[in-house]
């Protein structure tokens, strides 16, 4: 008998084969959700689109991705992770070769929405498919280094490929590439990947809870995103955040009276999911805070073109990737704490460093320090939040366990985003009204967005403190979460 759990422990040969393939897919998720800004003038000018047509390009995808990935986890769980992954990839495939092929802005749209189904099926999945194929520990802490490091890669990645694909071969091969890259990550999957098995425990499809909380996190993200053109107060932003709190209200009751619920209510009773969402929520405000008011400045100010702030802001990703290998290792030496906390320090400093932006500035002398600083932050922070919320978690609920931490950062970004523009807007508009120059109170503008990317970085750290020190694995989750809370680390 010991020597059939001997064998039934061993790791699964594949698996890092098996990480290079989700990690390619997961990259491919996060490109797609950037490489379409620096190809909207040229998209805009072949489909006629309008202000608004732009706007919902952008948006169809963030909604669709960001309101359905708690869902897609879920149905990962049900049907099996390699088959609801697969056809996550083959409907990317198929959506990316139609945004390609549009020949109308509405068709556009519509594929870019389908195509954030798609991602919404992928990316949970195939983080659930990582964390059941690398036990907890120090390799399953290394291949979410890996992790953390090609998100940080394809977030920032986006400008850089987009401005080369599209200036030499035109929009449409930002969708286009797509296309090879899914065949070959289908015809790969059956041979890398475990089959797996719909879940014993979940045998009823809870359609009720699905729809409340599916509804509930599109009109959330629907009305972040409109927020800083509606504004808090206004009827729209308050009837949509109104109706999305009584479709949750729904939801908790839906699940605390199903059999089969679509998410157990138990889950939210784990110390580390929890912390390690509020966590890895609070690194999504950060980053997307700071990253779209710089980008901002560096082409509305600065003159810089995409593709040169792409490659200029190559550094930070590089420093982002060397944060999150050194996180993963410090994790498993010193604990999630121990490792979340200085990286908040870390990104709260690196965007204090950029709160004196200058209208005449430059990228060397106002912005490189703070991103070679902020970076490393950015890494070690995702990793460590990652890894708490991932912690304890059985194979059974790890698609959504990994849907909850995708969506938290998400609608972190998004929340992040709209936050720093209405800030930056306000100020900028105040300073006009004033007489002062335009560069000027742009500039000023954006030194007020970086103020609020110090806040939410405070925020951040505050939710680090909550984490543990060491997660103790050797017991049931629910052991483990009964205990008192730990010492610092």
């Amino acid at each position: 008998m010991a020597h059939d759990q001997s064998v039934e422990a061993r790791p699964d040969p594949r698996r890092w084969k098996a990480l290079a393939l989700l990690g390619t897919a997961f990259f491919m998720v996060i490109l797609d959700s950037t490489i379409v800004l620096t190809a909207v003038p040229s998209m805009q000018e072949d489909l006629r689109l309008s202000v608004s047509g732009v706007q919902w390009v952008l948006i169809g995808y963030a909604l669709a991705f960001g309101g359905l990935m708690l869902l897609g986890g879920r149905v990962a769980d049900l049907l099996g992770r390699r088959r609801v992954f697969m056809a996550g990839v083959a409907l990317f495939a198929v959506s990316s070769l139609l945004c390609g092929l549009a020949w109308t802005g509405g068709v556009l749209i519509v594929s870019r929405a389908v195509q954030g189904v798609s991602a919404a099926l992928m990316a949970p999945t195939a983080l659930s498919i990582v964390m059941s194929m690398f036990g907890e520990g120090a390799d399953r802490n290394k291949a979410l280094g890996i992790w953390g490091g090609l998100g940080g890669v394809g977030a920032t990645a986006g400008l850089l490929v987009g401005g080369v694909v599209t200036a030499g071969l035109g929009w449409e091969w930002i969708f286009y590439i797509n296309v090879p890259v899914a065949i070959a990550l289908l015809a790969l999957s059956p041979l890398l990947l475990q089959k797996g098995q719909a879940s014993a425990a979940i045998r009823t499809f809870d359609a009720a809870g699905a729809t409340t909380i599916t509804a509930a996190l599109l009109l959330l993200v629907y009305a972040v995103f409109k927020l800083p053109e509606s504004g808090w107060a206004s009827v729209q932003t308050t009837g949509l955040l109104m109706a999305a709190s009584v479709l949750v209200a729904v939801f908790v009751v839906v699940e605390s009276r199903s059999a089969a619920p679509l998410v157990p209510l138990r889950v939210f009773r784990m110390r580390t999911l929890v912390s390690g969402n509020l966590t890895i929520f609070t690194v999504g405000l950060a980053v997307d805070g700071m990253l779209f008011p710089l980008t901002l400045y560096a082409q509305e100010v600065l003159g810089y073109s995409a593709l040169q702030f792409g490659l200029l802001s190559a550094v930070m990703t590089v420093m982002s990737i060397a944060g999150a290998m050194a996180g993963q290792s410090l994790v498993t030496r010193l604990g999630v704490r121990a490792t979340a906390v200085p990286s908040m320090l870390l990104m709260g400093l690196g965007s204090l460093l950029l709160v004196r932006v200058p209208a005449d500035g430059s990228f060397v002398n106002d912005l490189l320090l703070g991103l070679l600083i902020f970076g490393p932050g950015l890494g070690g922070a995702f990793v460590a939040s990652q890894i708490a919320a991932l912690t304890g978690v059985s194979e059974e609920e790890s698609g959504l366990a990994s849907g909850l931490v995708d969506t938290s950062f998400n609608i972190g970004s998004a929340v992040g985003i709209s936050i720093v523009t209405m800030v930056a807007v306000s100020r900028t508009d105040q300073l006009l009204a004033t007489g002062r120059p335009a560069p000027v109170a742009l500039a000023e503008g954006y030194q007020s967005a970086f103020w609020a990317t110090v806040v939410f970085a405070g925020v951040g750290l505050l939710a680090a403190l909550l984490l543990r020190g060491t997660p103790d694995t050797s017991r049931p989750a629910e052991q483990v979460d009964a205990e008192p809370v730990a010492t610092p680390k």
